[in-house]
Order: structure tokens, then C-alpha cells, then sequence
């Protein structure tokens, strides 16, 4: 049994501005990387400090770097598809 694709692709009008998108949130992200390892690199002793309800530095600063890469996909989806409808009805204007 043969199954077809869910949806037609078409020509993605938004490609230029998603992949723009794209690297931008790319240096976003990594900005705050790197401070996270220039830490641990240059004063790894500032990691071990506790900072809230028991955990130290490493840990809250690693898991807010996870969460900040789940929120910054969320984001980089939700204005993706704004761009795409965007065009798309752009495209379907006579």
C-alpha cells in the first residue's frame, strides 16, 4: 500500500528570511554558550557557587542554556510560519 505525502510541497517563499532567522538565533545562542564556557575556562571556581535553592552556578546556568535553546525553537517555528502565511497569501493575491 502506497501512501502520498501528507501535504503538496510547493516553492517555500519564506526560505531567505527563515534561514536569516536562523543564524541569527544561531549567534544568540552561542553568545550565551561561550560565556558559559569562558566561565568554566577562566574562573571555574564562580560555577561551584550556589546561586539559588541549593544549586550552584553549572547547574542552573546549563539548564537555563537548555531551556533558552527549547524557547528560541518555539520562537524560531511560531515566526516561521507567520513569515510563510505571510507570503503565501502575498503569492495568492491576483
Amino acid at each position: 500500500m502506497h501512501h502520498g505525502p501528507a501535504a503538496e510541497l510547493g516553492v517555500d517563499n519564506a526560505s531567505a528570511k527563515k534561514s536569516r532567522l536562523g543564524v541569527w538565533f544561531f549567534f544568540v545562542y552561542l553568545f550565551f554558550y561561550a560565556g558559559f564556557v569562558v566561565i568554566g575556562v577562566l574562573n571555574y571556581e564562580l560555577l561551584s557557587h550556589e546561586v539559588w535553592g541549593g544549586l550552584n552556578l553549572a547547574i542552573v546556568y546549563g539548564i537555563g542554556l537548555i531551556v533558552f535553546a527549547v524557547l528560541l525553537g518555539v520562537i524560531y517555528n511560531y515566526l516561521c510560519s507567520q513569515y510563510e502565511d505571510s507570503l503565501n497569501r502575498e503569492e495568492q493575491k491576483p
